[in-house]
């Protein structure tokens, strides 16, 4: 009972994060090592957890995802579906204990990114980078949704950060293209990770529950939230407690 009464709460919480800004596999995948499911099924399963979340939040979001000339829906899928094969197929070809001894790192570095995202943006536009040509654009995304498809730690941040590169300012058309991004590139992640047998089927039914309720209600909640700033604090701060706790082990 505790350890289903823990995912579904690293559910909801994940799931909420994830639609507001991203880092809820800070709490997911965590939640699951400590339910004793090995690094690379755990990174698989919380990753087809996400996947109602995602769906949610892009659904929540549906108004606030339009088409734009610099970054066509087309293109954004495009890449999305691409990356999330590559990175799967990275993940499969990956030894454990390799991946254990990766999983620190990558929590570290979707950490920092995370807290420097607005001031990364900042200084890129300021410096004239916005709005790059498609091409760019294809290759920050396909970047990306491949470090999304190998870990889905973290992508929800790295997401937003790579929109803002490309010279999107709207928040709401942000975050509703970072979750159907998400949604796309986890789905045909998981649809590799099925074949391969890494999913832990009776953790994941629980976890990928109470991730697509609290994925909704951070959609609609994140409408109201008046001050961000505490909110990426404290995402921060789970983030990091995470990579600690990981070196650690």
């Amino acid at each position: 009972m505790l350890t289903i009464l823990t995912l579904i709460l690293a559910g909801l919480a994940a799931g909420a994060l994830n639609a507001v800004a991203g880092g809820g596999t800070f709490l997911s995948f965590p939640a699951l090592v400590w339910a004793g499911v090995p690094p690379i099924t755990a990174n698989a399963t919380a990753t087809l957890a996400a996947l109602p979340g995602y769906i949610g939040s892009a659904w929540a979001f549906r108004h606030d995802i339009r088409a734009s000339r610099s970054l066509p829906l087309a293109l954004v899928l495009g890449t999305a579906t691409a990356g999330g094969v590559l990175g799967a197929l990275l993940l499969l070809v990956t030894p454990g204990e390799v991946f254990e001894g990766v999983v620190p790192w990558l929590l570290a570095f979707a950490t920092v990114i995370f807290a420097s995202g607005p001031r990364i943006t900042a200084v890129l536009a300021r410096r004239g980078f916005g709005a790059p040509g498609r091409a760019v654009a294809a290759g920050v995304l396909t970047a990306v949704t491949t470090y999304g498809g190998y870990f889905n730690g973290g992508v929800g941040i790295l997401l937003l950060a790579a929109l803002g590169f490309l010279g999107l300012t709207d928040l709401r058309e942000m975050n509703g293209l970072k979750n159907l991004v998400s949604a796309v590139l986890s789905l045909v992640s998981v649809v590799l990770y099925i074949g391969a047998g890494l999913i832990a089927w009776e953790h994941a039914l629980v976890l990928g529950a109470a991730c697509a309720v609290g994925g909704y209600l951070g959609a609609a909640l994140s409408r109201h939230i008046t001050n961000p700033a505490l909110l990426r604090l404290f995402i921060t701060a789970v983030g990091a407690a995470m990579t600690v706790v990981f070196f650690l082990r």
